[in-house]
């Protein structure tokens, strides 16, 4: 498989200001593997530790800051050889091990020619605690389910994946392209982004084995809300997780406590609700009352939309059956188009440095999905899961806010096309939103 991310881990590698790195994703995203698979291609050799395999090797830790002295030890120990600049160090399932994470201070400060990447299973949780950090001493990266692109790829489909790369122009996709994509994105949604769900479709299209594979990694995560500290949360944890495709089904996907359980107050799940969100388990969204910066500053705190961290675990978790692929567009209108609304997040997710929020108000209701910024640019963006793309929603945030509105974005099944200041990208194209919104400003004449 070819994830996106090794070009990332290859700027690491070679840039002179480089720390340790931790790298952070969910339970099965391929965070272990892409490591190996980088140290393979661009190093002499990977020396690879497992703390939770190895828990002797913690103890390597506890007893000295000398780095030079702990990498002996792992090295006898091991038996794997470290050297500077030419080997990877990897440390595995690090987040229960204090004393490794803060060693990465010393690594930083006091041997910068080795090369450390560390990861785990909830390192975002363990990074969350109160805890000596070594703060400033390390660099993070985000491994994220498998895109769109990348799925395209692993399907046997580069063609396809490097047509997609080559559109420079806001015109419509020929039919040719667009029909068969369409189809895959159908594909996708039933797969998800999870490698091992989407090794199962594309080398051994058993469609009974990828759903086996997508339900055992939520088993797994549900085993993982027993490791809250607090053994009262892991309930709550457990029934805000399994909320969460009653949430999105609702025709306003605002977050309800009480969808929960009846009589569900905030302070009774607030905690457990938050532990998924530092666990990268859920994506929070945040309603924003206007598009203006700081973004943060415009947040309405008590109003907000979760989303799971992958669309193929989504579907499953609503428990929604693979046949509906074979049923026209109807995977993409399932639940109220909630399959549809999670992808895109997840995708821009993957371009955008600022978390995505979402813009209402009420009487009339109006809801425009996402806000995106872009530069020092705010763009609202309506999600629609069919080929009816009457937007009222896009006109009256245009109407309230005017000039500072340079352009509008919809996602559907319609081809790709820019009309006057409202931009349509096809779903397929989801990937691509960042530099299309670069084109459409070009083409308008205006400023990015």
């Amino acid at each position: 498989m070819e994830r996106f991310i090794i070009k990332k881990l290859l700027d690491w590698k070679n840039s002179p200001y480089r720390k340790p790195l931790i790298l952070k994703g969910v339970r099965q995203v391929g965070k272990t593997w892409i490591l190996k698979e980088f140290g393979r291609r661009y190093y002499e050799n990977t020396a690879y530790f497992n703390f939770d395999e190895n828990e002797e090797y913690r103890q390597f830790f506890e007893t000295t800051k000398d780095v030079k002295r702990i990498l002996q030890n792992l090295m006898l120990a091991g038996g794997q050889k470290i050297q500077p600049e030419k080997t990877l160090i990897i440390f595995d399932e690090i987040q229960d091990c204090s004393k490794v994470i803060n060693s990465l201070k010393y690594f930083c400060e006091n041997v910068p020619e080795y090369h450390v990447a560390c990861a785990g299973s909830l390192l975002g949780i363990a990074l969350a605690r109160p805890s000596s950090f070594p703060v400033g001493k390390v660099n993070f990266m985000q491994i994220a389910p498998m895109t769109f692109m990348e799925f395209l790829i692993a399907n046997g489909d580069g063609n396809l994946a490097a047509f997609l790369d080559t559109i420079d122009i806001l015109e419509p996709i020929p039919e040719a392209f667009f029909n068969p994509l369409c189809e895959k994105l159908k594909m996708y949604y039933v797969t998800g982004g999870m490698p091992e769900s989407v090794l199962m479709w594309t080398e051994a299209r058993d469609v009974n084995a990828m759903q086996e594979v997508l339900s055992d990694i939520l088993s797994a995560y549900e085993r993982d809300f027993a490791k809250h500290p607090n053994v009262s949360e892991f309930p709550k944890i457990s029934m805000v997780w399994k909320s969460v495709p009653s949430q999105l089904a609702r025709e306003n996907k605002k977050f309800i406590y009480k969808v929960i359980k009846e009589g569900a107050r905030a302070r009774e799940y607030e905690n457990a609700l938050q532990w998924l969100v530092d666990a990268r388990l859920v994506h929070k969204v945040y309603r924003s009352s206007a598009p203006a910066l700081p973004v943060a500053a415009y947040d309405d705190l008590s109003a907000f939309k979760i989303y799971l961290a992958d669309v193929g675990l989504l579907r499953r978790l609503a428990q929604l059956a693979p046949t509906a692929f074979g049923e026209g567009n109807r995977l993409f209108t399932e639940f109220k188009g909630a399959l549809t609304e999670n992808y895109v997040l997840q995708t821009l997710l993957t371009q955008f440095e600022v978390t995505p929020r979402y813009w209402s108000q009420n009487n009339p209701p109006y809801e425009v999905d996402f806000l995106i910024q872009r530069e020092n640019d705010i763009f609202p963006i309506e999600v629609k899961a069919e080929t009816n793309t009457a937007g009222k929603s896009l006109r009256k945030f245009k109407e309230l806010f005017g000039s500072k509105v340079k352009l509008r974005i919809r996602f559907s099944l319609e081809n790709l096309k820019l009309d006057g200041d409202v931009l349509n990208i096809p779903l397929f194209l989801a990937d691509h939103t960042e530099r299309f919104i670069g084109l459409a400003l070009d083409d308008s004449g205006r400023d990015c």
